[in-house]
């Protein structure tokens, strides 16, 4: 769940920030309901991006163990 949110927010992060600083205004869900900076989409970008591997690296870990603990 955790890799799916990450993508989510990776998502939002990217459209808010290509939106705003290559176009005249962000897109995304975000902008309808915040005024963010430039630089906080490349933080949510971040944050997202840091989810995505943490949720990955647990379901990696979630299957070393069940793999370890069959033998």
């Amino acid at each position: 769940m955790r890799g799916f949110l990450g993508f989510i927010v990776m998502i939002q992060g990217v459209m808010g920030f290509v939106g705003q600083v290559f176009f005249d205004g962000a897109w995304g869900l975000l902008p309808h309901w915040f005024e963010l900076p430039s630089a906080a989409y490349v933080g949510l970008f971040a944050a997202g991006a840091a989810l995505a591997v943490w949720g990955d690296a647990a379901k990696k870990r979630k299957q070393r163990q069940a793999g370890a603990g069959a033998v």
